[in-house]
């Protein structure tokens, strides 16, 4: 009856221990283990990562360590870490943590427009992706890349549609430049390039043309009126006389693109750079700034008129005073300079 009795308690004993640790196994797997009162955080794992290195990027957002880890190993995810962006959510437990670093890996909007050099977008692009400015400008400006894609340094940027796009947070520089390089050539379809062969461009042209129109309004409405005004002058063998285009060739002989320019003195106009169309009639070398795609469907369906000359216009501002005469265009631009001198703009 005694050893029967002993029997019993440790039978019991053995219920009670295993519901103990049973409980814990299922609280450690289905009970929440989020510690953030937001609704939902974002947890970056770089390239290269190793699961104490997952551990520590969750740490502050995870109430047990302990059980966290056990989940993961148990699920084979701590030998098995994937780079990548994902999102917990307020309440997820283990199992569910586990699985949203195991399969989760969320896609990021990538957007960029309004650079002025391969630099700019360098940095931009580094903002939203894994990869730094470093590699992602090494990409952009190497060789054997522009050699086989037909660009080189001065016309890479337009190869570059400014948009919104998907990307992993983890694509690397080289990933990211060739998903680039397709999206260029889709955006150059049957369509554009039969406008641009009928205006007489390359798409590399039409690139350089629509970045000195972007440069030169930022009403959409305006562009195509602008760009049909340099087709005039382009198509009649003038220089384009494009301020923005000075300005870009001052930035680059000084190397200070942060420099603020509103106004182009006569001095300017000599300066010898290829970039100067005041100088030299061909297009500049490559384009001046990341054209919106509005600016370069303005170049590719410009308005036709009569125009060879704009000035701004200081009753609408924003927008421009249009010349088919240079006596016309004079008393515009005596107008412009009244306005300009009494705002004290001096360079």
């Amino acid at each position: 009856m005694y050893i029967r009795k002993i029997l019993i308690a440790v039978v019991l004993l053995g219920l009670i221990a295993l519901g103990i640790f049973s409980y814990y196994i299922h609280n450690s797997i289905f009970s929440s283990n989020t510690s953030f009162e937001t609704e939902r955080e974002v947890v970056y794992v770089p390239t290269g990562a190793d699961f104490q290195t997952v551990m520590d990027s969750v740490a502050t957002l995870i109430e047990d360590e302990q059980s966290f880890r056990l989940v993961a190993e148990k699920k084979g995810y701590a030998s098995n870490v994937r780079p990548g962006r994902y999102f917990l959510k307020k309440g997820m437990n283990n199992n569910e943590l586990v699985n949203a670093l195991r399969a989760g890996n969320a896609p990021v909007k990538v957007v960029f427009n309004n650079q002025e050099r391969l630099e700019d977008l360098a940095g931009r692009i580094a903002d939203q992706i894994e990869a730094d400015s470093i590699s992602l400008l090494e990409a952009f400006r190497d060789s054997s890349f522009l050699k086989q894609s037909e660009f080189n340094e001065r016309t890479a940027l337009g190869m570059y549609i400014p948009n919104q796009y998907e990307f992993y947070w983890n694509t690397s520089a080289e990933e990211f430049r060739s998903r680039m390089q397709k999206e260029y050539e889709r955006f150059w379809n049957e369509s554009r390039l039969e406008k641009a062969d009928k205006i007489g461009l390359s798409p590399r042209e039409v690139m350089t043309l629509a970045s000195i129109v972007q440069k030169e309004t930022a009403k959409v409405d305006e562009r195509p009126k602008v760009a049909g005004v340099y087709m005039n002058r382009y198509k009649n063998g003038w220089k384009l006389d494009a301020d923005p285009t000075v300005i870009y060739a001052i930035k680059e002989k000084t190397g200070n693109f942060d420099t603020i320019i509103k106004r182009v003195l006569y001095k300017d106009l000599e300066l010898d750079s290829p970039y100067n169309t005041y100088k030299y009639q061909q297009l500049p070398p490559g384009p001046i700034f990341m054209p919106d795609i509005s600016s370069i469907d303005a170049v590719l369906n410009y308005e036709d008129h009569e125009y060879f000359y704009f000035v701004a216009d200081v009753e609408n501002f924003g927008y421009h005073k249009f010349a088919k005469t240079l006596a016309q265009h004079n008393r515009n631009k005596q107008e412009y300079i009244r306005w300009i001198n009494k705002q004290g703009i001096r360079r």
